[in-house]
């Protein structure tokens, strides 16, 4: 479970930004405006690791912040429907055997283009670069989304688990905000390796993901 201050500092977004996801992605709207471009805050002050996932997705989308959202709480509510998830984009089968089933529902949905999550390219269905780039930061266990990298960095071990550390990013079982604490308490990182049982390396990575979440803010 996450908080949405602290869900918005893992996606380094504005809680502002992040509450207004969460009223679309829940369906919950000014009735006045169908496209959920001004969406009502839904009042969530907690987030499962599902609703996360989700909102992980829509933080690729970068390009589209200011895009209206139209058409996203239809398709979402259709992608449920047909597979029978309360949150479909932390399925896996939304990314593989299901992309013809989301291209449907993107078109009856109507749903802008910018917010797609599959394309067509040389007549194959294949991912947009924001989902695409979101599945790379995905650990799939099964059908469902067992961890995700926080990190921009591709190469960054740095993983956010529900079940590690309640949630907080680590490395090894280690979270990174510890191994921050340890450094600025004056250890030097090759210590704060061998008391954790990480490499060097390790402890590299978690000091640049706590530096540059801290830039952020």
């Amino acid at each position: 479970m996450f908080t949405e201050a602290a869900a918005a500092r893992l996606l380094r977004v504005p809680s502002s930004t992040l509450r207004r996801w969460l009223a679309v992605t829940d369906g919950r709207q000014r009735r006045s405006d169908p496209s959920g471009s001004r969406a009502r805050p839904p009042g969530r002050r907690v987030l499962d690791w599902a609703v996360f996932v989700e909102a992980a997705y829509l933080r690729e989308h970068r390009q589209a912040h200011r895009v209206p959202m139209t058409g996203l709480p239809v398709f979402l509510a259709l992608l449920r429907d047909h597979f029978g998830v309360p949150h479909p984009i932390a399925d896996q089968h939304v990314f593989t055997d299901g992309r013809a089933v989301v291209r449907d529902a993107q078109a009856a949905a109507g749903l802008q283009p910018r917010w797609w999550l599959v394309t067509t390219t040389d007549d194959r269905l294949t991912l947009t670069p924001p989902a695409a780039a979101f599945d790379r930061r995905v650990g799939w266990a099964g059908d469902y989304a067992a961890s995700y990298r926080p990190d921009p960095d591709p190469d960054s071990p740095v993983r956010v688990r529900p079940d590690v550390r309640f949630g907080r990013p680590a490395i090894g079982g280690v979270s990174t905000e510890t191994i921050a604490e340890q450094h600025a308490a004056g250890t030097d990182p090759e210590t704060i390796a061998e008391m954790y049982a990480l490499t060097p390396s390790d402890v590299a990575w978690a000091l640049a993901y706590e530096s540059g979440t801290r830039s952020s803010r």
